[in-house]
């Protein structure tokens, strides 16, 4: 039980953190700077984002009849709870990219140590119910 609350704060940290980071806040959809193509890309990821915690979700918490269809539900419990998290990671690494504006105190990748929680929390999760 405790791997599938492990995925579940996975699911939801990856819904309810992209909606309040990338969403709700002047630096990115409410930022008159952005361009609208950007805007194009910043909800494409929220959606991303929404989409795979609802698949997340869907697979922690779905009946399985047997212990190997319990243990491919967890697997894909993990990839589509990480997948978000690990294209935060490779976001950063092309040159010119940042984790956090200059105007709201960048450079930095302040994000990675969430990323880094959440990842966790739903990799954690899915072995503890493997």
């Amino acid at each position: 039980m405790l791997g599938r609350l492990l995925l579940t704060f996975d699911a939801l940290g990856m819904c309810i953190g992209t909606l309040k980071a990338d969403c709700f806040n002047e630096s990115h959809m409410f930022n008159p700077r952005w361009p609208p193509h950007a805007k194009f890309h910043n909800v494409q990821t929220i959606s991303l984002a929404v989409i795979l915690s609802i698949i997340t979700l869907y697979y922690t918490w779905r009946h399985a009849e047997t212990l190997k269809l319990r243990r491919e539900f967890m697997f894909t419990s993990a990839w589509t709870g990480s997948i978000y998290w690990l294209a935060g990671f490779i976001s950063i690494l092309p040159p010119g990219t940042m984790g956090l504006d200059p105007e709201f105190g960048g450079p930095g990748f302040p994000q990675g140590y969430f990323f880094s929680a959440m990842m966790s929390c739903g990799l954690l999760g899915a072995w503890l119910e493997y």
